[in-house]
């Protein structure tokens, strides 16, 4: 039988490797569970790997293979990160939706402003106005307004999105912890990163160990929006 902090990591850590392909750091893995140190991450997987949960692959860094669930897990609310919804974009760099606004009703998609680019990465200037606009499929969006912006940057790739992607967002000036969001730094500078609430601070996390988080004050950042799905090119 496993310990309560035992099922939550065994589950966050499967729910990570489903949605990026990777298994989660022992930064993530400490955040998600609220532990003060790594050491007790370190317990729970030698005893998760103990009673044959998981294992450690060899000669590959942050390499956990689950190999079975408790009966009955589930993911915790904490663990319901953004899992990519991708489609592919039959778009040109550049160019506007060929179809009509009655043929796009038609084909279940709903043409959504561009509005420039925004960074996964080091944060770059501002949202700019629209610049182009496409189709979306309608399953793909949630209730309120919506735009696109162009992904730059790699910060985000063990979140699945990735340089070039078209990422969705919808609209919105609050977000909870864990969501993916477009940030505002000082009014200036927008940005793609993951939103954690820590006190009274807010942290914006990289989904990439080669980029750091970024801690700001909570009058320095503003949310903008929340991603909701990616259009890629192929």
């Amino acid at each position: 039988m496993l310990t309560q902090k035992q099922r939550e990591l065994l589950v966050f850590i499967n729910d990570r490797i489903k949605e990026t392909g990777v298994s989660p750091s022992f930064d993530e893995m400490k955040e998600a569970l609220d532990l003060r140190s790594k050491s007790g991450i370190h317990r729970l997987i030698t005893a998760l790997e103990e009673r044959g949960f998981i294992r450690r692959l060899p000669h590959r860094a942050r390499a956990l293979e689950v190999l079975r669930l408790p009966e009955s897990a589930t993911s915790s609310p904490a663990d319901r990160k953004f899992s990519p919804s991708v489609v592919e974009g039959r778009f040109g760099k550049g160019r506007r939706a060929a179809r009509s606004d009655a043929s796009v009703e038609d084909a279940g998609s709903i043409e959504v402003p561009v509005l420039g680019r925004i960074a996964a990465g080091t944060p770059i200037e501002a949202i700019q106005n629209e610049v182009d606009r496409f189709a979306v499929p309608k399953s793909m969006l949630r209730s309120g307004e919506h735009y696109i912006l162009e992904v730059q940057g790699e910060s985000m790739i063990e979140a699945g999105i990735f340089d070039g992607d078209m990422a969705v967002i919808q609209r919105s000036d609050d977000a909870q912890s864990g969501d993916i969001v477009v940030a505002l730094v000082d009014g200036e500078e927008a940005t793609l990163k993951r939103l954690r609430r820590k006190g009274g601070s807010i942290a914006l996390e990289a989904a990439n160990p080669a980029f750091e988080t970024r801690i700001y004050g909570p009058d320095r950042v503003s949310v903008q929006g929340k991603l909701v799905g990616l259009m890629r090119r192929y």
